[in-house]
């Protein structure tokens, strides 16, 4: 009865609007992470970028808590709006640890696998991008939003690949050089949490549907 009377209710979609929102730092803090990691002149100003692309997500997400509670009928429950805009913005804030750990260890130049797991990163990016844009109309796009996790997850695994094997280059390149290791091992750590954050916001959309559907 409760849902029923949910569905004929009119429903706030500014939340729509916030999610894309949202995910769009994501894929501008992916970019601009991955641009970092280059190196070169560009490298402070490619760590400016992913922070403010972090602070423009939080200020995304205090209108997302802002708009819960002012509205009456919310697209889905409660919990999942704040559950998925945690999500999101854990993703951004991980990028955010690792250009700020980049920084404290003025760090200048990147091993290969860092490149290829941050083009990953943003390859998650955009597809979350895509994948929040079709939550509006969960029942047309439930295929592809189930697509879209099932893709997160395997850039997630290829993640984890590239990690081991970044890893234990490092070690072999630095038997000599403990800190150099430490502090590589530190952004490969890093580069992992963040796919395994977008894996979160897969998951939290996965829950979403089955929920809903």
């Amino acid at each position: 009865m409760i849902k029923m009377f949910q569905a004929l209710m009119p429903k706030e979609e500014r939340f729509f609007d916030l999610f894309n929102r949202h995910a769009q730092t994501l894929a501008l803090g992916a970019r601009a992470l991955r641009e970092l990691l280059d190196g070169g002149p560009g490298l402070e100003a490619a760590c400016a970028r992913v922070i403010q692309h972090e602070n423009e997500a939080d200020d995304v997400a205090r209108e997302v808590l802002q708009a819960v509670r002012r509205t009456f009928i919310t697209p889905f429950d409660r919990s999942d709006i704040k559950g998925l805009t945690a999500s999101l913005d854990d993703a951004i804030d991980q990028m955010q640890k690792t250009a700020k750990t980049i920084a404290l260890f003025e760090v200048k130049t990147f091993e290969p696998k860092m490149r290829e797991m941050a083009d990953l990163i943003i390859d998650a990016a955009d597809r979350t991008v895509a994948g929040v844009a079709l939550l509006s109309k969960m029942r047309e796009n439930s295929a592809s939003l189930n697509a879209f996790a099932e893709a997160i997850i395997n850039l997630e695994e290829k993640g984890d690949t590239l990690h081991d094997e970044g890893l234990k280059a490092l070690f072999l390149a630095n038997q000599d050089q403990a800190m150099n290791f430490i502090i590589g091992r530190e952004i490969y750590s890093h580069l992992e949490k963040v796919l395994d954050r977008f894996e979160d916001v897969a998951n939290r959309v996965s829950g979403i549907l089955i929920e809903h559907l």
